[in-house]
């Protein structure tokens, strides 16, 4: 339980997880490989959902903290599967979606909530490859989503 002990000392915890909102699983286990579907933030309080435009609704840096907080589902999921963080071997990849406005382009400064979390909890087997793309629109007005493709201990 080293990764979960961390996240105890930054402060954070796993939330329980979302039902999924249509005919998918939050996670599927291939091999070594574990695919992680795309998450969106915690609920606010009482279910209500965060939503907003990047660039009009939130500011770059509220998007960092929601990134982190999808982040925190992900590997909710990622438990949720394979029954502990400790098995993960690695982050392999990540696509992050930032549901913004046409003219914003920050996208990378986003999606580091995520990546930069998962750097700090597995250090040099959190760093990944990772793409990080603006949006006309995510489910739910969310502001973002993230994927996951990450290597575990079978």
């Amino acid at each position: 339980m080293e990764i979960e002990a961390k996240l105890a000392e930054m402060g954070l915890a796993l939330p329980e997880l979302f039902a999924p909102v249509g005919n998918y699983v939050g996670a599927v286990q291939v091999g070594n490989l574990l695919f992680v579907s795309g998450h969106g933030p915690r609920p606010l309080h009482d279910d209500i959902i965060m939503a907003g435009k990047v660039g009009r609704d939130l500011t770059t840096e509220q998007a960092y903290e929601a990134a982190k907080s999808v982040m925190l589902n992900c590997l909710a999921s990622v438990k949720q599967e394979i029954g502990d963080l400790d098995r993960v071997k690695r982050i392999v990849k990540l696509l992050g979606m930032v549901n913004c406005t046409e003219t914003f382009t920050e996208h990378p400064q986003v999606i580091n909530g995520a990546s930069d979390l998962l750097v700090a909890l597995y250090g040099e087997a959190g760093r990944h490859a990772r793409s990080a793309v603006g949006m006309q629109q995510l489910p739910m007005g969310i502001p973002v989503e993230v994927e996951m493709i990450v290597e575990v201990d079978v």
